[in-house]
């Protein structure tokens, strides 16, 4: 039996045979532009640019980097890419100069595919090629040719926060699609005649994965937006578009709720509505079905596998839990103080672990070479969400075992914003946490030691600048606190908890 696999392949291939003038991915901007592209027009386009990359005798393999802002072109990119035999590296436009930089050399990609309006490297490697989006010609009529890759040949590079300073890269096969197909059933539902508006960015593996792999897999349309995320414009959408699956994190479907008056948009093309990210509140949950009419399935995942539990009209919401694992999903629950591979039982609270049989089990962590960073402990991945399971199966989520926060539905590592905090001359010492506010929301908080000429009151905005320069969005303190000192204990090890104390 034959190894050859392409995910682009997957999710386009029958597609073009048999529903090529179907609409394949519908693209907002603001409120008022519309552009439309048939699964055949957005073949003709990656087809033009999987030449233009070829032309350049780049090895099979070869990481080639997404600096594009969410766009169309970020979407058609991505699979010409993955479709050539190449690595596609998906960057966030919110990124800094400062990180796109680490990212390009970290990922000691061949190639830079960029948009001038977004802040370039402050170095591009001599061995790195620049080729900007305005200069491909992309109506160039050509057959788009799947590269005859095999399952675990690497098809994309994603960087996540982890518990370092800096993000590391997580590689995924071209199989990776393949361990996606669980969800169909345990959470998305999708089916062919489906109309999926996903309200993330192309560089999340969120949005990736569900509104352009699952909906084109599944042959159905891909809606996506960019512009800002005003709450009143997604019920509206959802009626002009005759949605039938909205996808957002919690957040977004509590702005809505509160901004909104949802029985004064048209709802009757929805089937229901999709959630991950950050934990869906029993609260939010009760409202949103009884405001909406239409049910809130919620997953649970990680960009090194993606969503493996959930709830779905299989498996009914239940409060407090993200659902069940999967069909087909080989999980379990590991103990958390020592190194066993023995499952524990239901009750037990340990952390969720992923088979390394799991096909969308990433390929590892890129540059880890050190056996205690793979993440594995035995044949088991170790995700380090900490939960336990009740009697019927379903997954109670605990929170993370180490100190990742969560903004805006992105993990973020308190070490990354630290690092940025402390390079900056007005800062002597600087620690961050995350702080919950009511109603579920939680943002990044900064306590910082200022140094001794720096007077408070002259320096927040300038300390939030510099790390707005420096950091994404989603990574940047929402809050300042001035502290004389940080909690640490006598080995001068922060006390994190301890920074809570200060509000």
């Amino acid at each position: 039996m034959s190894d050859t696999f392409n995910l682009a392949e997957f999710c386009l291939q029958e597609n073009l045979e048999k529903r090529g003038n179907k609409e394949a991915l519908i693209f907002l901007r603001g409120k008022n532009i519309r552009a439309s592209f048939t699964y055949r027009e957005l073949a003709i386009k990656m087809a033009s640019l999987s030449k233009q990359l070829k032309e350049y005798n780049l090895q099979k393999g070869s990481r080639i980097f997404i600096r594009l802002n969410h766009s169309p072109e970020f979407a058609i990119a991505f699979f010409a890419i993955v479709a050539s035999g190449y690595v596609a590296v998906p960057a966030s436009p919110q990124l800094s100069k400062e990180e796109v930089t680490y990212l390009l050399k970290d990922s000691a990609s061949s190639l830079v595919l960029f948009d001038s309006s977004l802040p370039l490297p402050s170095e591009i490697p001599s061995y790195c090629i620049s080729l900007d989006i305005q200069k491909v010609d992309f109506e160039k009529e050509s057959n788009l040719v799947f590269f005859n890759t095999r399952k675990d040949d690497p098809a994309f590079l994603v960087y996540t926060s982890g518990t370092t300073a800096y993000p590391k890269g997580v590689l995924h096969a071209q199989r990776s699609v393949l361990g996606r197909i669980p969800m169909l059933e345990g959470w998305t539902g999708l089916q062919e005649k489906d109309r999926l508006l996903h309200a993330g960015q192309m560089n999340w593996t969120y949005t990736l994965g569900v509104g352009l792999m699952d909906t084109w897999a599944s042959g159905a349309t891909s809606i996506l937006y960019s512009g800002e995320s005003i709450p009143e414009y997604w019920p509206y959408f959802i009626g002009r578009e005759q949605v039938s699956i909205f996808v957002a994190v919690p957040a977004l479907y509590r702005r809505i709720l509160k901004y909104t008056k949802l029985y004064n948009y048209n709802l009757q093309s929805l089937r229901h509505c999709l959630c991950a990210g950050e934990a869906l509140t029993s609260d939010l949950h009760e409202v949103w079905v009884r405001e909406s009419g239409k049910e809130l399935f919620e997953a649970l995942g990680m960009s090194e596998v993606s969503t493996y539990i959930s709830s779905s009209s299989n498996f009914p919401y239940r409060s407090g839990s993200p659902g069940k694992p999967q069909k087909g999903r080989k999980v379990c629950l590991l103990p958390i103080d020592k190194e066993s591979t023995e499952p524990l039982e239901k009750g037990e609270e340990g952390y969720i672990a992923i088979h390394k049989t799991e096909p969308g089990l990433m390929l590892g962590y890129w540059n880890v070479e050190d056996k205690k960073h793979t993440g594995f402990r035995g044949d088991w991945f170790i995700t380090g969400d900490v939960a336990h399971y009740d009697e019927d199966g379903y997954y109670y989520y605990h929170g993370r075992n180490d100190e990742m926060m969560n903004s805006f539905g992105y993990r973020v590592s308190p070490l990354e914003v630290e690092r940025v905090l402390k390079q900056c001359l007005l800062v002597s010492d600087a620690a961050v946490t995350e702080i919950k506010k009511e109603n579920g929301i939680s943002l990044i908080a900064a306590f910082v030691v200022l140094q001794d000429s720096c007077n408070e009151t002259q320096v927040a905005e300038k300390i939030l600048q510099y790390c707005s320069e420096r950091l994404a969005r989603y990574k940047t303190p929402r809050e300042f606190h001035f502290v004389n000192k940080l909690p640490r204990n006598s080995n001068g090890k922060l006390k994190r908890k301890d920074l809570l104390l200060f509000l």
